[in-house]
């Protein structure tokens, strides 16, 4: 990983992935990683840590939503904001490929929510990655 804190980690790959999506995924993560390169002047790597991550959320997007969309109650993940959407998938994600304290993935799902989507989405947040992990991580 770069020089990067795990919170400004987590954020840069939110910001790639919200790119992705914005352009519903017909360009692929090595366009806008050159796109922030050149556009933000960084020096994020294409073979680095944030590429793979954000490589696997795309390629995995569709088995994400598969495990979110049982635990969104009265929600269809269509109808959630592209952000809580967003950092629901990369939370999920962080419980089943990291060994990450749960309570930490939870967190800094939460304080990423906080700053991009409404007010209080971190709430809906805070609780669907709550029922994943226990789901996901029972022993935890």
């Amino acid at each position: 990983m770069s020089q990067l804190s795990r919170r400004g980690f987590r954020a840069l790959v939110f910001h790639l992935i919200y790119a992705l999506e914005a352009h519903d995924y017909d360009i692929s993560p090595t366009t806008v990683i050159d796109s922030f390169n050149r556009g933000f002047e960084l020096q994020i790597g294409l073979q680095g840590e944030e590429a793979a991550l954000v490589q696997a959320l795309v390629e995995n997007r569709a088995a994400l939503d598969q495990q979110l969309a049982p635990v969104l109650a009265n929600w269809k993940l269509e109808r959630i904001s592209t952000t809580t959407k967003l950092v629901l998938r990369m939370g999920l994600w962080e419980l089943l490929h990291t060994d990450t304290p749960t309570n930490i993935v939870i967190n800094e799902a939460v304080e990423l929510d906080k700053n991009f989507d409404e007010p209080d989405a971190y709430r809906f947040v805070n609780g669907i990655l709550d029922q994943l992990a226990k789901q996901v991580r029972p022993t935890n």
